[in-house]
């Protein structure tokens, strides 16, 4: 045999598919490997562009690098390119790797693309597979984060394992209260007609003998059911089946807990319950709030990043973020009555009319919106911020029962009667804000869970259930009351009794007094156990011109203040963790250097809150701005002089 027969017998019996390619990019010569590959007869092959073999998607970027390897060819192995894909003549795509050896050494304008199958790789097709299972559990993954409603889940799982499997069926049991017997809760696949609902005795998921699969549902270490999938007949699951189906349950079983859990809560009508809930992670959120939104204050002041085109709209969505993340924790504490209220002197008037020109921008206009507050009515006190949050909830939830518009009143007097729960107190020491609507009512099994944290009769997606219950722990908190009355079809009113300021000018006096600036050179003890917060609040400081010592705990606080008669100010978280809490440091502290400036910050001290060392010292809520600091620390030093303080 000669050469030339040799080397087409070569070419002809490779088992990578082979092509000749010219300097056009045009085939010249195609192997019998190449059509059954590619699915085109040798006739087609010949003359066709290399560029229809590559997916539309990347066909311009492959001209443009033919283009510039027609410049400088050179051998490419296999191996050493991201796996690529081909297109067949029928539009399906193929995974393979190319290698490219040039002819020019040999005078000839040619380059042997040799194309290797690789879809058929043991490693490749594993691969493949578990990204197609990990496709699936993401899929099941968003919807258990989006649906609150576990039937969803419960017969979309099954259907998700017959499809990702293979298999020929899949059913859901989940073990009733007596755990003697299972119900099918979802079912997919080749499954009797008439078996949803139906139950089996508890342990019983189906014939090992015909290679069903069985992943147990855990709540809380117990098992509450299981979720089996069926394979076709003549067919088995390995491994990766198996832990495919482990972490489908798993991902069930945790969304099944969620749900529970959310029923539970919904059910309580205990507020004390949730504000456990809520308030143990409070100050541990608060504390991170309080490092982002200080470094992106931090941040924003940089000349970098306010010379930048961009930067500073990233660091502003940043904060926007943040604090939104504040108003939730703050929502939370509100219904759990645990939140760092800050009362003083509020003018109702004022701020119903505020509120009132505000929803007129806002609001459907069909809503007619009246102010009517009683001549001479006198301030109450409470929080403003906390107090105009209140209001607006309570205006949205009138909203939403008037969809067709209607008339939404605020009205302000002196109580003249006080419901039980005030007790032994005088109506002439309560105010009362009235927000009143003519929507469609509550009936009543909906107004005696009007005030309950979660409950909702709005669609999913459209409402927490946590605006009512707010106001409601928001007027407890301040010493009050809220009220519902409500009938269907004529409307509801929701009242909010607040203790009437005592003093006005005592606050109208406060508030002159903090509008200082910061005393320069102020000399501060910082004490918090959270490193980061340690470093916000210490930077914020030291922009504010003051000379600042931070420490970690009560102890060495203490020590600090032993050895320097110079500190013009104390300020501490409250918690801060074994130890002294904030509170004793300020208390032992005053006593070593009466007159000492004390400020306190707290995200939530379940400890601190009810204390009536707390009562003593100003409070700063987390997360605070640099702003806000400063507004703090130049009214306790300014209530505070001692001698040697810096004026």
């Amino acid at each position: 045999m000669d050469a030339a027969a040799l080397h087409h017998a070569l070419f002809a019996a490779s088992a990578d598919a082979l092509l000749l390619v010219d300097a056009r990019g045009h085939i010249a010569l195609a192997n019998p490997t190449a059509t059954t590959l590619l699915g085109y007869s040798p006739e087609e092959l010949i003359g066709l562009s290399v560029d229809a073999l590559v997916p539309d998607a990347i066909r311009p970027r492959h001209a443009a690098y033919r283009e510039s390897y027609a410049l400088h060819p050179r051998p490419r192995p296999m191996g050493t390119q991201m796996e690529l894909v081909a297109r067949r003549k029928d539009g399906s795509e193929v995974m393979v790797e190319i290698a490219l050896s040039p002819l020019h050494a040999q005078g000839l304008p040619y380059v042997v693309a040799a194309i290797r199958d690789i879809g058929a790789y043991p490693r490749v097709k594993q691969a493949l597979k578990r990204a197609h299972y990990a496709e699936h559990l993401a899929q099941v993954g968003g919807m258990a984060v989006d649906t609150r409603d576990p039937q969803q889940l419960l017969q979309r799982v099954p259907q998700v394992a017959v499809q990702a499997l293979q298999a020929d069926a899949s059913v859901v049991l989940l073990l009733e209260p007596d755990r003697q017997s299972q119900r099918v809760a979802g079912c997919a696949g080749n499954v009797p007609a008439g078996q949803l609902g139906s139950r089996v005795p508890a342990g019983d998921a189906g014939p090992a003998a015909d290679g069903t699969l069985a992943a147990p549902l855990t709540d809380r270490g117990q098992v509450v059911g299981t979720l089996t999938a069926r394979p076709r007949a003549g067919e088995r699951f390995g491994d990766d089946e198996e832990r495919f189906l482990q972490s489908l349950a798993h991902l069930l079983a945790t969304s099944l807990q969620r749900t529970q859990t959310e029923e539970a809560l919904n059910h309580a009508q205990r507020l004390e319950s949730v504000g456990q809930l809520t308030g143990g992670i409070a100050h541990d959120f608060n504390n991170l709030l309080t490092i982002i939104q200080g470094n992106l204050q931090v941040l924003e002041d940089l000349p970098a990043v306010a010379g930048d085109a961009i930067a500073p709209q990233l660091v502003s969505a940043a904060t926007r973020a943040s604090k939104r993340g504040a108003e939730l924790t703050a929502k939370l504490l509100a219904f759990s009555r645990r939140q760092v209220l800050q009362p003083t002197h509020v003018d109702v008037g004022a701020l119903l009319e505020s509120l009132a020109d505000m929803l007129r921008r806002t609001l459907d206009q069909r809503i007619r919106l009246r102010v009517d507050v009683e001549p001479g009515c006198p301030p109450c006190l409470a929080d403003p911020g906390q107090l105009e949050s209140a209001l607006l909830n309570i205006a949205i939830n009138a909203r939403d029962a008037m969809p067709d518009g209607g008339e939404l009143a605020f009205a302000a007097r002196r109580c003249d009667t006080l419901p039980a729960e005030l007790a032994g107190g005088r109506p002439r020491d309560y105010l009362r804000i009235d927000i009143a609507d003519n929507g469609a009512g509550m009936p009543e099994a909906v107004r005696e869970r009007a005030f309950e944290p979660f409950f909702t009769t709005k669609e999913a997606g459209r409402g927490t259930g946590l605006g009512l219950s707010t106001v409601y722990g928001f007027a407890k908190q301040s010493r009050g009351a809220a009220l519902l009355d409500s009938t269907p079809g004529q409307g509801t009113t929701v009242s909010l009794l607040l203790p009437v300021h005592a003093d006005a000018a005592d606050d109208a006096a406060a508030e002159g007094a903090g509008g200082d600036a910061v005393p320069p050179g102020l000399r501060v003890l910082l004490v918090e156990d959270e490193p980061e917060v340690r470093t916000v609040v210490t930077t914020f400081l030291r922009t504010l011109g003051c000379e600042v010592r931070a420490v970690a705990t009560a102890e060495l606080a203490l020590a600090e203040l032993a050895g320097d008669a110079g500190c013009g100010l104390l300020l501490s978280d409250i918690a801060l963790g074994a130890g002294l809490r904030g509170t004793q440091l300020a208390q032992r502290a005053q006593q070593q250097h009466p007159g000492l400036a004390v400020l306190l910050m707290s995200g939530y001290s379940s400890e601190l809150l009810d204390a009536d060392e707390a009562a003593a010292h100003e409070l700063l809520r987390k997360p605070f701005s640099r702003e806000e600091l400063a507004r703090a620390v130049a009214r306790v030093v300014k209530a505070a002089p001692r001698p040697g303080l810096p004026r």
